[in-house]
């Protein structure tokens, strides 16, 4: 297992994306009692926006702006109003469903669960749909920019194809532009509601998605090769895009990850909506099920 963990972490440094070697969680000094309920949900309305792309993009072998198009979610969006909050995940810890939280981490219910990686995020959301009966994920990268609104941070870049170094340059300087050196894990409702009445979007908790990290190619005739998905890193978004490795806890330190690093990782998700016959359709043939 150690050395698969190593050759991991090997890989996604080679790839330039890995983050920090993150400690084994620590069981919390507090504890928390209660029940599971449903969080808040905001619904938002089916609409267009436009979408710049996620990974790395090449032309006839020269780094390439990320392409921005035109997208549109044709059914409602259910995401929760707030991050999912340490109280909340110490409940699925207390269950024996997720790892437990870093002893720096404040449990409250009005702060969020930071300093979490990927797969606890994963087995929350398991946990927490096993619990209530409905199906709740993490969103994909698309959904997570769809619901932010106004505080989704365009990260295109142009590229000099002489210097491609400039793009990383302007890219630093302008993720830097912000003080990320705050990693206090705030109350909810420290950075606001956006339009759609979401809290904390873009705040100093960069929040899991499910979008894996691509690699796009595409030759000097314009046409695509096959991309590269590396499933092992994901996207996180905040103050600015950020592509993490799945297992890290805590990108602070840096490692060899790109880029300014997230302040603390966090999650939000995205409840699926089962129409009513669909619904009625499903409990019927449990019923069935049972009397045969």
């Amino acid at each position: 297992m150690l050395i698969a963990f190593k050759l991991k972490l090997a890989l996604a440094c080679v790839a330039g994306l890995a983050g920090p070697i993150a400690m084994a969680p620590l069981v919390s000094d507090m504890a928390v009692h209660g029940t599971t309920a449903e969080p808040a949900i905001v619904s938002i309305a089916p609409g267009s926006f436009s979408y710049r792309e996620a990974g790395d993009f090449t032309r006839a072998g020269r780094q390439a702006e990320a392409p921005l198009r035109a997208m549109r979610f044709a059914k409602p969006l259910h995401i929760m109003r707030e991050q999912v909050s340490s109280s909340d995940y110490q409940l699925c810890v207390q269950d024996g469903a997720c790892h437990a939280l870093d002893r720096g981490v404040a449990i409250a219910s009005d702060r969020p669960a930071v300093q979490v990686n990927w797969h606890d995020a994963q087995a929350y959301a398991d946990w927490l749909s096993r619990k209530t009966g409905h199906t709740y994920r993490l969103p994909s990268d698309a959904e997570w920019a769809f619901a932010a609104g106004t505080r989704f941070r365009d990260d295109g870049a142009p590229v000099d194809v002489d210097d491609p170094a400039k793009r990383w340059i302007s890219r630093y300087e302008r993720e830097s532009e912000r003080d990320l050196s705050d990693t206090t894990a705030y109350p909810f409702g420290k950075f606001g509601l956006n339009e759609h009445g979401i809290e904390d979007l873009a705040g100093n908790v960069w929040e899991w998605t499910s979008t894996c990290f691509v690699r796009s190619r595409i030759d000097e005739a314009g046409k695509a090769g096959r991309p590269t998905v590396n499933c092992g890193v994901r996207v996180a978004e905040g103050a600015h895009r950020a592509y993490v490795t799945d297992f890290i806890r805590d990108a602070r330190a840096g490692g060899c990850a790109q880029g300014v690093p997230p302040a603390n990782l966090g999650f939000r998700l995205v409840r699926e909506e089962t129409s009513w016959v669909a619904s009625v359709s499903a409990r019927w043939g449990k019923g069935w099920a049972a009397r045969t």
